[in-house]
């Protein structure tokens, strides 16, 4: 008998504890066809991943009580057409953390996450709010998708809670060699979120980066081949806003990005903005806008989509993308593989759906 209590007790205990944790299993799932003009060699037709780049996780809670959680998340971006994963090698590609939560103060984690640039820049930029991935800007120098390459490692990074609709936060990535700068990302940023009204301010010291550089189509920059190019210094900045009014979404983006190596500096400038229009609960168009300049090129880029819910899981979508480049450039739609004219133009379609 006594045997058998000690056994229900610990049952007991074990529920209590199982009952204030949760790990929730989530992802999303996205593929589609593309036509592009041009593309390098001619008009392209390939899959697309248009909406939102495919990934799944896990997210965990432990609940610790007053007010104080254990919090961790393990991240994978992969292709839907192909199924290989988007870094090879690199299992929990986007994000890999675990840390402390309190709810007065704010959230502490550690490991390997991405940038205020891409947290609260993002979702305030044309791509994310025409749901078209191909309207990030060229080679995504500004940090504003994930990657593979936007991420910290070895990163400590600290979010507060909101107050009055304000939250901080602040961010360091250690190089992990006897050389404390090597290596070093400091990211720091401010979110503001009340009513209609959505703004973030965030800035990124960043040493010895792979920016995406050839995607840009271009075969070296400041000295060094563009596939293996790596900055020895980028300083990231930017500034956005959204404003909500009855059905539609007004949305302005600016971002300053600075690359030094070797001795030379260069600067990528853009500037973005759209609107979005809920036409029906099931049915949106968006329009979207932006212009980069990286002397002595300019690439100005426009896009027109439509966005239908079957669900609220599961989405159809399509899109029409432009870009002409001037200065000397060829157009280079993010990721599709740059034109041989100074313009570009696509068109996608395919399904979307979130678990």
């Amino acid at each position: 008998m006594k045997k058998a209590l000690l056994m229900f007790g610990a049952l007991a205990v074990c529920g209590i504890a199982r009952a204030q944790s949760s790990v929730t299993l989530y992802g999303s799932t996205d593929v589609g066809v593309g036509y592009f003009n041009n593309a390098g060699a001619g008009a392209k037709v390939t899959t697309v991943n248009t909406m939102q780049p495919d990934r799944f996780g896990l997210y965990g809670v432990e609940d610790m009580g007053s007010g104080v959680k254990t919090v961790f998340r393990l991240e994978s971006g992969f292709s839907t057409a192909t199924g290989a994963m988007t870094t090879p090698g690199v299992i929990f590609n986007r994000e890999a953390y675990v840390g402390l939560s309190d709810d007065s103060i704010g959230t502490v984690t550690l490991g390997r996450q991405t940038p205020f640039s891409f947290d609260w820049l993002g979702p305030l930029s044309s791509a994310y709010l025409t749901a078209n991935w191909y309207m990030f800007h060229p080679g995504n120098i500004d940090e504003l998708a994930a990657t593979g390459v936007v991420q910290f490692q070895n990163s400590a990074k600290f979010v507060s809670q909101r107050w009055n609709g304000l939250s901080v936060g602040t961010m360091i990535g250690l190089g992990n060699t006897t050389n404390f700068g090597f290596g070093r990302n400091v990211s720091i940023g401010a979110e503001y979120e009340s009513g209609p009204v959505k703004a973030a301010l965030t800035y990124a010291d960043e040493h010895n980066r792979t920016p995406q550089i050839t995607t840009l189509g271009l075969s070296s920059f400041q000295g060094q081949p563009a596939a293996t190019y790596s900055a020895d210094r980028v300083e990231n900045m930017g500034a956005g806003a959204t404003y909500t009014v009855g059905a539609v979404t007004l949305h302005a983006l600016f971002t300053l990005v600075k690359l030094q190596s070797d001795g030379q500096s260069a600067i990528y400038q853009t500037y973005d903005a759209g609107a979005t229009y809920q036409a029906t609960p099931a049915d949106s168009l968006a329009l979207g806008a932006s212009t980069t300049r990286f002397s002595p090129a300019r690439y100005t880029e426009l896009s027109f989509g439509n966005v239908y819910a079957l669900s609220k899981s599961t989405q159809l979508y399509a899109d029409v993308v432009f870009e002409t480049a001037t200065g000397g450039a060829a157009a280079a739609i993010y990721t599709i593989g740059a034109s041989s004219t100074r313009n570009q133009l696509g068109f996608l379609t395919g399904i979307h759906h979130g678990f």
